[in-house]
């Protein structure tokens, strides 16, 4: 439906409830604007409701209380310290996808922005950094942390939503007045939100002859250039947004030592780094000399779901170098063995008590 179409009806419904003439002209000037960014047309609360299929009253609830509405845990990082993970309980979930889907994803982001993309792989980030003179990776520090609500509700104010629909959509996408790793939402909103920060960086780069592209936190630039210049700049745009940069994570790497972007060595061709590799293909070898659970009991892993978290870290490689013989074969013992292990759970599920 365009918005001539929309129109039509709207006022038609509007005259049979009744509606003055002003009122209907002060909503069709709301609705236009909405309609010209392609988002859906949000006039209250209670409109909101309908679209997603809750009660108003729930709405509220979760704007008002939204910690009771998350599932926290941690998880290890590499450096060894834990990062809290918010996961949305199913409700909220299904109403932050629904946003997701149905309005963030209709706004552009910016095209160095190479994470959270629907249909885009890792490897469009790596393409532009290979076999470069140098290559500089900066990461920022407590991103999805330091993206605060306020900066969520503008940008649903930006796309033409009133302030009360704008700051119930912020509240159904943060907790604790920011954005908690762990909802669908928050990825997208973060490259929307470091949109402008993109194009500065990225201006900057092409008046210098630099390659630059950002996957989520990770800033990675190449070519032959000064780096102490380019990370004041940076650090200057990014101090706008309230960002800074991890300095234990800045590199630099020059064409005599592995350059990587992203976890992925650059220098001839994308490959998932050697340590990587290596420790899959030790877990393997224990796999297929002494058998998988075997393996488990001797290394002493408890996580359940560890056929599928090696399988996933082979696709990874696979998707960085599909034709690689030794990975694919890796990838074909799992599946055989995830077969195997469905099988047997069906079967125990059958057995009479």
């Amino acid at each position: 439906m365009d918005f001539t179409q929309y129109k039509e009806s709207f006022t038609e419904e509007a005259h049979k409830m009744g509606y003055i003439e002003q009122n209907i002209e002060h909503c069709l000037e709301y609705a236009e604007v909405l309609f010209s960014h392609d988002v859906p047309v949000i006039y209250n609360p209670s409109h909101l409701s309908l679209l997603l299929g809750y009660k108003k009253e729930y709405l509220k609830k979760v704007s008002l209380f939204p910690r009771y509405f998350y599932r926290d845990f941690e998880i290890l990082k590499k450096n060894g310290s834990k990062r809290l993970i918010s996961e949305p309980l199913p409700s909220l979930k299904e109403i932050q996808i629904w946003i997701l889907r149905n309005i963030l994803y209709k706004v552009a982001i910016s095209p160095f922005a190479k994470a959270y993309k629907p249909n885009v792989c890792i490897l469009e980030n790596l393409r532009f950094h290979k076999n470069q003179p140098k290559v500089f990776t900066l990461d920022l520090e407590h991103f999805f942390p330091s993206i605060t609500i306020e900066k969520v509700e503008k940008e649903f104010r930006e796309l033409g939503y009133s302030k009360m629909v704008s700051k119930l959509l912020s509240r159904l996408c943060t907790k604790d007045g920011s954005l908690p790793q762990g909802a669908p939402t928050s990825p997208y909103l973060s490259n929307l939100i470091f949109k402008d920060a993109d194009e500065a960086i990225s201006d900057y780069c092409k008046q210098h002859k630099i390659r630059y592209t950002r996957y989520a936190d990770d800033l990675s630039f190449s070519g032959d250039f000064n780096e102490n210049k380019l990370l004041h700049k940076v650090t200057e745009v990014i101090e706008k947004l309230n960002l800074k940069i991890n300095k234990n994570k800045t590199k630099l790497m020059m064409p005599n030592t592995r350059q990587t972007v992203t976890g992925i060595v650059v220098n001839e061709k994308p490959q998932v780094v050697f340590y990587k590799r290596n420790d899959l293909r030790q877990a393997m070898y224990y796999i297929k000399k002494f058998g998988f659970q075997e393996h488990r009991e001797y290394k002493e892993i408890d996580q359940k779901n560890y056929l599928e978290h090696l399988l996933g870290k082979i696709n990874f490689v696979l998707q960085i170098n599909p034709r690689d013989t030794e990975f694919i074969s890796y990838k074909s013992i799992l599946i055989d063995l995830k077969k195997k292990q469905d099988q047997k759970e069906l079967e125990d599920a059958l057995i009479p008590i």
